[in-house]
């Protein structure tokens, strides 16, 4: 059997999701296909119980394709984002910088919300849609590209005939093989551990960033569950040591995650199982290829720091929305393509590079190097100029 459709996206994360809703709410024809189909139950088999916080400029994106005003009921905003150096010899915070919102805008950096939660609430808004055809279970499994058209084949045995590809399919993304862009990586030797917790001592919507070895720990609030204050956790470490915070008991990982959080937000009781994940930095040499657009974790994937991954993300998906829409009748070809490749490039790489040395200065563990680490920390962040500039960049908008 062959179908055709305008945009085919590989890929059903919260990328691909994401790009279907805006894609097909923007008049395109869009079929979008997965090999595993989405968990949208936080306690069943297989859920993502990582987070993802949209930063401001996601608002406008997410309201144009209809799933702002599904997201937005369960999101958690966040106003301050805190980094504290706790390097020293007993983990106590030794220097703490906030940046607060305020500063730059009247609205939050972002909003925060369960990747489960966002899978279920986009599939719904895929369904609302009538010119989007989502196929969970169905993955990508051949490409073959001609001047007017991509042909892609599909583990179901249907072929697409198709305008473009969009590759929205992972940092191990077939239709990126099937290309032949290489992609270079970076591995750290690090794992991150990501579950949701409880604590007595309100978040107040601000997301915590705590520096001490092995990488950041990262507290990013969510609303309340089962009536006490909740946070997302991504405990970053060397690989051994994350192995065993994993098979920790429960009482004893408790204990290890309230130290390594230096108690600022009193006694952390588990609130979910515990998910483990690796830790790279990646980037594609090219974003294009005929008829082909990299996006997302195909195109870059970065340590989780600073809630950059998605964000970046996005900024692929507004490149291609307003590449698409500005020459509809040329849709894939190779000026599209190459400008899209253009647009976004080098900045992918400069944001990556600069993730990889914050994750560097994150993992050291020698002390003078944590004791230099801290007193750049406390000179950098003092300086408002340069606050103000790094929470510009942080959201993209500089």
């Amino acid at each position: 059997m062959t179908n055709s459709c305008d945009i085919l996206i590989s890929g059903g994360g919260i990328a691909g999701l994401t790009a279907a809703a805006v894609f097909g709410a923007a008049g395109f024809d869009v079929i979008c296909v997965d090999p595993t189909p989405p968990v949208t139950d936080r306690d069943a088999d297989g859920s993502d119980l990582r987070t993802t916080a949209f930063l401001q400029p996601a608002q406008g994106l997410l309201q144009h394709c209809g799933l702002w005003d599904r997201l937005e009921p369960h999101a958690a905003p966040l106003q301050i984002m805190r980094i504290v150096d706790a390097g020293g010899d007993i983990p106590e915070p030794r220097v703490v910088r906030d940046f607060n919102a305020a500063d730059i805008s009247d609205q939050p950096f972002g909003w925060n919300l369960p990747n489960w939660l966002l899978r279920r609430e986009m599939v719904a808004r895929l369904r609302e849609l009538p010119n989007v055809d989502f196929r969970p279970g169905t993955g990508t499994v051949s490409l073959f590209t001609r001047t007017a058209e991509a042909r892609v084949g599909l583990s179901d045995g249907t072929r697409i005939r198709t305008k473009l590809v969009i590759a929205a399919d992972g940092r191990n993304s077939p239709m990126r093989e099937a290309a032949g862009i290489k992609v270079h990586t970076t591995r750290y030797g690090q794992k991150a551990l990501a579950f949701a917790v409880t604590h007595p001592i309100a978040h107040e919507n601000v997301s915590t960033e705590i520096h001490r070895s092995g990488g950041p720990f990262t507290l990013v609030p969510l609303p309340d569950w089962q009536g006490q204050p909740s946070s997302a956790i991504v405990w970053m470490e060397r690989g051994p040591r994350a192995v065993d915070l994993l098979t920790l008991p429960e009482a004893e990982f408790e204990a290890a995650m309230t130290e390594r959080s230096c108690g600022l937000f009193g006694p952390l009781k588990l609130a979910s199982r515990r998910t483990l994940w690796p830790i790279i930095s990646q980037s594609a040499e090219r974003l294009s290829a005929q008829r082909v657009a990299l996006m997302a974790e195909a195109a870059h994937v970065v340590p989780p720091i600073g809630a950059q991954g998605l964000n970046m993300s996005l900024g692929d998906l507004r490149s291609l929305l307003d590449l698409a829409q500005a020459r509809p009748d040329y849709l894939g070809d190779a000026q599209m393509l190459d400008a899209y490749h253009k647009a976004r490039h080098a900045e992918i790489e400069l944001r990556v590079k600069g993730i990889d040395l914050l994750n560097r200065a994150s993992m050291v563990e020698a002390r003078p190097l944590r004791d230099a680490r801290a007193v750049g920390l406390n000179a950098l962040y003092s300086m408002p100029v340069v606050r103000k500039t790094l929470m510009q960049m942080g959201l993209g908008v500089r």
